[in-house]
């Protein structure tokens, strides 16, 4: 008899059900999609992010102990601290390696520049362009056209084997010295080719960047390398990043280092390069952390938003359902049905609204959300599939709570008025 009434009101009422399914399926679709794209957006956002560089820098141990007495500063003005550029390769070895996009060591120097019968001094600075390492049995290319995407460069790359005498030259030295790609200039003694002008927007324009191996042999310190610039994925600062991890210990130390925060990334290299020191460059982080706690909050807002708006239309639909069956619900409680009869027949049809709407929904939702994430982020957006019991979850209680109301009235109606029309 259940069964058979609840048939007969779906039979009869088809426009009133087609309406709340088409509110739910709606509500569901945008929350599925907002919700797959929530739930992989955070690697996506981070990978676009990385076009900005690097958010980390590797400095040598000893540029991190200040030494003050009285105020006054006496940790003295040198650069004789320098990394062991073998010592790069580990940096592949850390517990997060794949959330490494790349890095760059770099090493300033101040040489002697001649060309067109001038000479000045101007900075030296060695690098990576993209140079070949390899790390065990793994080979990987790394260097600035990783970490500093904003290089542009007018010309060439200077070529990355060891003996290269190709480097490249800032835009406003080169405007300075009327100098441009395929020119000579003597460095130190030594004669260069320029294969290519520098634009950076920063210091670099006024400086001559070579590969790292040449700087190293002009600065007569093979080997040296003065920081290292590195570009990794990492998870918004929260609270928990914020702890100290020396008064951390057991599983919740493992929890913290086991977490791709930039501090825990920035001890993992600290502990693969001997006598360093890392740390986040915080503009960079902390921009990030910015950006994606807005994006995920636009998100919520947006899935929220619709969600009410579904809610609201069920109600709706399923109060003008209920207004025309007052007089099949005074029946019923004249014949005898309580309350909780009254209330189970009609959340029964909203449940198997809900889900005939949550399963359409959802698979709506999964082409909504591949179709954001080819239109935004070039990619597929991977949908677990342990949100399908999630949204249909969703799609029950938000028809729940829409119908409450509307069937809280039903349930009060008194079936001597019912019967006769009246409320």
């Amino acid at each position: 008899m259940f069964v058979r009434m609840v048939y007969e009101s779906f039979r009869r009422q088809k426009r009133r059900k087609l309406l709340a399914g088409a509110a739910i399926t709606l509500g569901v679709t945008v929350a599925t999609a907002m919700i797959a794209v929530a739930t992989d957006i955070g690697d996506k956002i981070n990978r676009e992010l990385r076009t900005i560089g690097a958010n980390l820098v590797v400095t040598p141990q000893e540029d991190s102990l200040d030494l003050e007495i009285g105020g006054v500063n006496l940790k003295p003005p040198t650069d004789g601290a320098f990394l062991n550029e073998a010592d790069l390769p580990n940096i592949r070895g850390i517990f997060w390696h794949n959330n490494i996009t790349g890095f760059a060591p770099m090493l300033p120097a101040t040489a002697s520049l001649e060309h067109g019968g001038t000479r000045q001094d101007v900075t030296l600075l060695g690098t990576y362009f993209a140079k070949q390492l390899a790390y065990g049995t793994e080979h990987f290319t790394t260097g600035v056209r990783d970490t500093h995407p904003w290089w542009k460069v007018e010309g060439a790359w200077p070529h990355e084997e060891d003996g290269s005498q190709d480097v490249l030259i800032g835009q406003r030295l080169a405007a300075k010295l009327n100098v441009k790609g395929g020119d000579t200039v003597t460095l130190s003694g030594r004669l260069l080719r320029v294969s290519g002008v520098l634009s950076t927007g920063g210091a670099e324009d006024d400086e001559i960047v070579a590969p790292l191996t040449l700087a190293e042999g002009i600065l007569g310190k093979p080997g040296a390398v003065r920081r290292i610039y590195v570009s990794a994925l990492t998870k918004p600062e929260d609270a928990f990043a914020r702890r100290d991890p020396k008064s951390l210990s057991g599983a919740i130390y493992d929890r913290w280092y086991c977490t791709p925060y930039p501090q825990a990334i920035a001890l993992q290299l600290t502990e693969a390069i001997p006598h360093s020191h890392a740390e986040q460059i915080r503009q960079v982080s902390q921009n990030e952390g910015a950006v994606l706690t807005r994006i995920e909050g636009l998100i919520f807002l947006i899935t929220l938003a619709a969600l009410f708006a579904s809610a609201l239309a069920v109600s709706a639909a399923m109060a003008t359902a209920i207004f025309e069956r007052r007089a099949e619900v005074g029946l019923m409680k004249a014949l005898g049905a309580g309350k909780l009869a009254v209330a189970s027949v009609f959340f029964a049809e909203a449940a198997l609204l809900a889900l005939a709407g949550g399963v359409l929904g959802f698979g709506l939702g999964t082409v909504l959300a591949h179709q954001i994430g080819h239109s935004i982020f070039n990619s597929e957006i991977s949908i677990p599939p342990v949100l399908l019991p999630v949204i249909l979850a969703i799609a029950v209680i938000v028809t729940f709570v829409g119908s409450a109301a509307a069937i809280r009235r039903a349930v009060g109606l008194d079936p001597v008025y019912a019967l006769r029309g009246e409320l």
